[in-house]
């Protein structure tokens, strides 16, 4: 199990400089052991500090720890077989609990502050550079960002590093207070990200920098979730304890309404931003970075020092991109004849296994109901697993598979089947993997009520993508060298659609459903069959915007931004924010450890009040010279 490691607030950080090359703008990563006021007035403290705070990004997405945190306990993922307690623990269901030991929840505490404080020494002194405002936009960006993380985890946190609200500190210090939830939205997450709007230009600075689109897409977020916590419609407690009051007079409709106008507002003025024409143009590899998507944590397969990282063999810890491996089953496993048959690669359907979460039946069931016309399925998971065994170079031209019969290089050896089929008949032996056949087929099959916590079907959408495999296997074990997304333009049309159903008075065209649609729609449009391995140049639109309710309410909501960022790593804040998490989460099914068992258990999970809130982590609680009834009153409630 990952132990937890604390940081203390002010860290030794690497400085990365921004420097041309040719047409490009690169990272040129410079150790550095602090910064300092005086390093800040320069132009290279300034692009320093700004480039350590976009590579903090890695510490923080595609950490599959954090990962963990965000999915396995929703509707989206539970543990999967070879899970540890970093994983038990957030499923809620009595195999594990969260504590203030707990290494996930606590991640987000220990990478927040230092990059705050980062933030704030660039905000106080790069004028003194002559540096421009669009560049002090980007800190004040990022500490917003922060400092939303950290508000939606914890609750109320303090502003106050050592130096005063808000302010760079210099000096170690180890007493801490905390503000309240109001007084983090108020005076740090949206006055930083209303003077970032204003400064921020519409196309970055460099490709994949920060925009006016980026900062209106996380004010409107910061907005409903905000208007949510004041309006507080199942009584979910709060800490530090605070009136659900606004101190600038507003109350929670004015908020949903600004949440809706703020996202609107960028859906119309996408600059270079905007939607791909298909949901597998989202998320393949070969599209990476595309003008859908607003926020990434970059990596690159070019360079391991631009990567961050090895490119050969990742360790399980940051700054790696190993999230995909989380969801991951041993697939390796698989044999045709004796023979290995579906190897380790480095290709977006494979990757690394890791098998240590796992999605729900329920998911396959029903969050992903239509298959036929709705492509995002197809564009989330891999449920055909294709032979490419002479990559490891096992020369025989065929293999026998299920039923005695042959399948050749890059058919199918193992398939989930969308339905399912009392047909199936599974027996231990079949591919070694416990699988099932079906009369006719030459591949094996799982049916959909059939997955369990080994055998699943992978994340294709969070798959690695690299193109310097030479056609071999490539390095699998290597972290993912694709940017981590973080955030989508799709998602502007679930955020004012939420603020909709809330209230928020719609523009023209832009009602609930209407911006539903948008998506539902694009849902709709197929080019090619990602599991099929085919062409498949089909519009189904029409189906799909036909079948979406005439009423739109926040669980149609919730289940659309599951079909369309499903496993990306944010279903607990939605659930969170909307106070749906202990009603859509209660309850899963799911087979059990081991190859060959299919039988469906129903699993309940205990989700009580006070988890609506991570603890805040020991390492900070033991580290602070306060009285321990200070420190008991520092930590939330339940911990």
């Amino acid at each position: 199990m990952k132990t937890l490691k604390m940081k203390s607030i002010i860290s030794c950080l690497l400085v990365f400089v921004i420097l041309p090359a040719g047409c490009n703008k690169v990272l040129n990563e410079q150790p550095r052991s602090s910064f300092t006021p005086d390093y800040f007035k320069t132009i290279d403290g300034v692009n320093g500090g700004l480039t350590a705070m976009y590579a903090h990004l890695r510490n923080i997405y595609g950490q599959a720890y954090y990962y963990n945190s965000g999915v396995t306990g929703t509707d989206e993922a539970t543990w999967g077989q070879s899970a540890d307690g970093n994983f038990k623990d957030m499923d809620c269901s009595g195999v594990g609990i969260i504590q203030s030991t707990s290494y996930p929840t606590s991640i987000i505490w220990g990478e927040a502050f230092p990059n705050i404080n980062t933030a704030s020494g660039v905000i106080e002194n790069a004028s003194s550079a002559g540096l421009s405002n669009a560049l002090i936009a980007e800190a004040r960006f990022f500490r917003a960002f922060d400092y939303f993380l950290l508000v939606q985890t914890y609750g109320g946190v303090p502003l106050d590093l050592g130096a005063g609200e808000l302010k760079f500190n210099t000096s170690p210090i180890r007493t801490s207070k905390r503000n309240t939830v109001p007084e983090v939205y108020t005076k740090a997450v949206f006055p930083d990200l209303l003077q970032a709007i204003n400064d921020l230009p519409d196309v970055g600075r460099v490709v994949g920098g920060l925009t006016k689109t980026t900062a209106r897409f996380y004010l409107s977020k910061a907005y409903l979730t905000y208007a949510w916590w004041l309006q507080n419609p199942n009584n979910i407690p709060t800490y530090p304890a605070s009136n659900r009051t606004d101190p600038d007079g507003h109350d929670a409709q004015w908020y949903f309404q600004s949440a809706y106008d703020i996202s609107t507002t960028a859906i119309d003025n996408p600059a270079a931003f905007g939607l791909q024409p298909t949901f597998y143009d989202v998320n393949v590899g070969s599209n990476d970075r595309n003008n859908e998507i607003l926020l990434y944590a970059d990596h690159t397969q070019t360079s391991e020092k631009y990567n961050g990282t090895s490119l050969t063999y990742g360790t399980g810890g940051a700054p790696d991109n190993f999230a995909g491996w989380m969801m991951t089953w041993n697939y390796p496993n698989i044999q045709s004849s004796g023979t290995n048959s579906v190897q380790r690669e480095a290709e977006q359907h494979l990757g690394r296994p890791w098998v240590r979460m796992a999605p729900t039946i329920e998911v396959i069931k029903n969050t992903f109901a239509d298959k036929v016309n709705d492509s995002r399925y197809d564009g989330t998971f891999t449920t055909v697993y294709r032979g490419n065994w002479p990559k490891a170079g096992i020369t025989a031209k065929t293999l026998v598979n299920a039923n005695g019969l042959s399948i050749a290089p890059g058919d199918a050896v193992l398939s989930f089947l969308d339905n399912d089929n009392p047909a199936v008949a599974y027996a231990n032996a079949n591919g070694n993997v416990g699988a099932g056949i079906l009369p006719g087929r030459a591949d094996f099959v799982v049916n959909p009520g059939g997955i369990s916590r080994i055998i699943y079907p992978g994340l294709w959408k969070l798959g690695p993508y690299r193109t310097d495999n030479a056609g071999g296997l490539g390095q699998p074990n290597a972290g993912s060298t694709r940017p981590y997304p973080i955030a989508k333009f799709s998602e502007l049309y679930l955020i004012a659609a939420e603020a909709a159903v809330k209230g928020a008075t719609t523009k023209g065209g832009k009602s609930a459903r209407e911006l539903v649609n948008v998506l539902r729609a694009r849902a709709g449009k197929w080019r090619f069959n990602n599991n099929g391995n085919v062409n498949k140049v089909e519009d189904d639109s029409q189906v799909m915007t036909a079948a979406t309710p005439a009423v739109i309410d926040i669980n149609y909501v919730l289940a659309e931004r599951s079909r369309e960022f499903y496993a990306e790593g944010g279903r607990w804040f939605d659930l969170v924010r909307t106070q749906k998490w202990a009603e859509l989460a209660a309850s899963y099914t799911i087979g059990g450890t081991n190859f060959g068992d299919h039988t469906p258990i129903k699993v309940t999970r205990t989700i009580d009040p006070h988890l609506y809130l991570r603890p805040i982590p020991q390492g900070q609680i033991d580290g602070m010279v306060m009285s321990t009834s200070d420190k008991a009153a520092y930590q939330n409630p339940g911990y």
